[in-house]
């Protein structure tokens, strides 16, 4: 991998990260937001032990990235150990540096969106380029790699411990945010990942296929396949022109088949990945 990438990646992983650390130091700690996860399970034992939320989570994710090391092996994930580290180690910086003693507003439903938007949006970039911030991550691999249990609902029911927790260590509305936080996380992170990823594919019913691939080829840098195809009322010899690309490059697509054979008929879809370059035939 070349060094520009890299740097490139693990400035994405460091932003990705800071936005984490935001959401969690000044949004989910200061409200005892628990909706699971390695910074939920800090809260609850940052209430019942004499030890910061900050300094469990720093606990924790050393000796949940030890367990990856030796269960997962020497080569684990060490974009997942860099994010881990770094937001273990700035939510222990904020605490000293800049202590909270109560929230930020006194609004909660406005703290709550904040403390699931921000670390939700800051984890969808990190799996989309394959990292992650530690945590029950590393647990989730251990025990796909170890057992065959199935992982999504693991950690999903460890979610759910965690926040049900805040009904014992909390007071009710607490609790009762902390189980809204819960049930959308998931939900902004999934919605996230697909709109980072989101792509136009293209169906283009055409009677001179030759010209619109040569922009698609030579001017978009994308790929096309061509099919043969008969009108069902007029019987006519038609071409299909199946292709995928990025919405920017779909746009200007769609206005140029507009201005070179304006009788083309066009059908648009979203698809949520492109593998390669395009259609390759």
């Amino acid at each position: 991998m070349k060094y520009g990438t890299i740097i490139k990646e693990y400035f994405y992983i460091t932003v990705s990260t800071l936005l984490i650390v935001v959401g969690v130091y000044f949004f989910k700690f200061p409200n005892n937001f628990t909706f699971g996860g390695v910074t939920g399970l800090s809260v609850v034992l940052g209430r019942v032990t004499p030890i910061s939320p900050g300094t469990v989570n720093l606990i924790l994710n050393v000796v949940l990235l030890i367990l990856g090391f030796l269960f997962l092996g020497r080569n684990f994930a060490v974009k997942t150990v860099y994010s881990s580290l770094l937001l273990s180690l700035c939510l222990s910086g904020l605490e000293h540096f800049c202590p909270m003693s109560k929230p930020l507003t006194d609004q909660p439903m406005l703290e709550l969106i904040f403390a699931v938007a921000l670390p939700a949006f800051g984890s969808a970039l990190l799996f989309n380029i394959d990292a992650s911030s530690g945590g029950t991550d590393i647990a989730a691999l251990i025990m796909q790699k170890h057992t065959t249990s199935d992982i999504a609902h693991t950690l999903f029911y460890s979610d759910v411990l965690i926040t049900l927790s805040a009904f014992f260590v909390f007071d009710i509305k607490t609790a009762l945010f902390s189980t809204v936080g819960l049930l959308t996380k998931s939900l902004v992170i999934d919605n996230v990942i697909e709109s980072i990823n989101l792509a136009k594919y293209f169906n283009v019913v055409c009677s001179n296929p030759e010209i619109i691939c040569h922009y698609i080829v030579n001017e978009l840098k994308r790929s096309a396949t061509v099919c043969d195809a008969q009108g069902a009322f007029s019987h006519k010899h038609k071409y299909i022109i199946f292709t995928a690309m990025r919405r920017p490059q779909a746009v200007q697509l769609r206005r140029y088949i507009k201005k070179v054979e304006p009788d083309a008929f066009i059908l648009i879809s979203n698809t949520s990945e492109i593998i390669g370059k395009g259609f390759h035939g």
